[in-house]
């Protein structure tokens, strides 16, 4: 199945209002979508949300890096996926985030090749339901309880708290929201690496008494040695986000013990590929997962619920996002149900695509 022609295309899309974590605010989904068609007739979407403070990419530079990718693909058989990532990583180091747009077209194409949805391309399988948590967005306390109060009143049953601008502000934010919500709903935080290493210690240790399920990424990626001492002092476990990119660090981390978890997101891996080595690691560590994302829409989403389908020891799930958004560009693809439950397409491939109306009027650049 050869690929004959590549669209790349800025896929920008409000938020309902800001969204707001220890690393910025967001007003806006500013995203790349991928378009591979082949000599087949078959055509494979994918996504990424690059995000300057993660992953150093931003829409600007996934298109012109998309650009290199795009010109080396062509004429490429697109069914040889391990072949077609080893390109693109010898083109350019890193870039992780439109890597993984255009591992996911493939992999949508091969699925659809194969005549099976995506999952049970990867060797998945429906035996679990996934229930994505909802976040709570960074601000003050008043502001975060009364976020939390709607999300729940909106059906939600696990809500994912934004902290790590100060330590002290954190545990009034914390207080807040479990005296509007009550004790019984499950509370995940995330620090987004805003704490320092004694402070984050401080901090996990006055939040004992909350129920708080893990938190991720406490303290900066650069600060992954001080994890384990971190863990060590910690009531709450620790989820590993920014400092696990791909397969080298997660046996880097497991190797340290330097944490309960870890956050797989495809826009860090570089793609379903790559992730799906992480997973491997974790599995023989034994080690439970999160599949999160960064801002995709419900074609990135879709992907990542799939791929969360294809180990037991993936156990949590972070597919709130897209549901941000002021608008759906998205056909197909996963549907919200009630409870924050996901269900997962059958259709064969993906299951997801772009609304005809935006592929029409999105700024696009096309290579055949």
């Amino acid at each position: 199945m050869i690929i004959k022609q590549i669209e790349l295309y800025k896929l920008t899309v409000p938020l309902k209002e800001p969204f707001t974590t220890s690393l910025g605010t967001e007003e806006a989904a500013e995203n790349v979508l991928v378009r591979i068609l082949t000599d087949q007739g078959l055509t494979g979407f994918g996504e990424c949300s690059p995000y300057l403070p993660v992953n150093g990419e931003s829409q600007e530079t996934c298109l012109i890096v998309g650009r290199y990718f795009a010109q080396a693909l062509l004429g490429k058989n697109a069914l040889q996926i391990e072949d077609l990532v080893n390109l693109m990583d010898k083109i350019i180091y890193a870039n992780y985030s439109i890597k993984s747009a255009f591992d996911m077209a493939l992999y949508d194409l091969a699925a659809q090749h194969a005549g099976r949805p995506l999952y049970q391309f990867l060797g998945g399988e429906k035996k679990k339901t996934i229930i994505t948590d909802y976040t709570v967005s960074l601000g003050t306390p008043e502001k975060m309880a009364e976020d939390a109060q709607k999300i729940i009143a909106d059906g939600f049953t696990i809500l994912k708290v934004k902290l790590g601008d100060d330590g002290e502000k954190d545990v009034a934010r914390i207080k807040a929201i479990r005296d509007a919500t009550g004790n019984d709903i499950p509370l995940r935080i995330d620090a987004n690496q805003g704490w320092k290493v004694k402070e984050a210690i401080r901090t996990l240790q006055k939040l004992e008494d909350y129920g708080i399920e893990f938190c991720e990424e406490p303290v900066s990626r650069h600060k992954y040695h001080r994890l384990a001492k971190i863990r060590k002092h910690s009531p709450i476990p620790l989820m590993a986000d920014e400092s696990c990119g791909n397969a080298y660090d997660a046996e880097r981390l497991i190797k340290m013990k330097a944490c309960d978890y870890f956050n797989i997101k495809l826009g860090k891996s570089g793609g379903i590929f790559k992730a799906c080595k992480i997973v491997e690691k974790a599995e023989e560590a034994g080690m439970a997962m999160q599949i999160g994302a960064m801002l995709e829409s419900r074609i990135g989403m879709t992907a990542f619920a799939h791929f969360s389908l294809i180990s037991p020891f993936i156990r949590y799930y972070d597919f709130d996002t897209s549901l941000m958004f002021s608008e759906d560009p998205a056909e197909g693809g996963i549907r919200y149900l009630a409870g924050g439950v996901i269900e997962v397409p059958d259709t064969p491939g993906l299951g997801a695509s772009i609304r005809e109306e935006w592929l029409g009027h999105m700024e696009k650049i096309i290579i055949r």
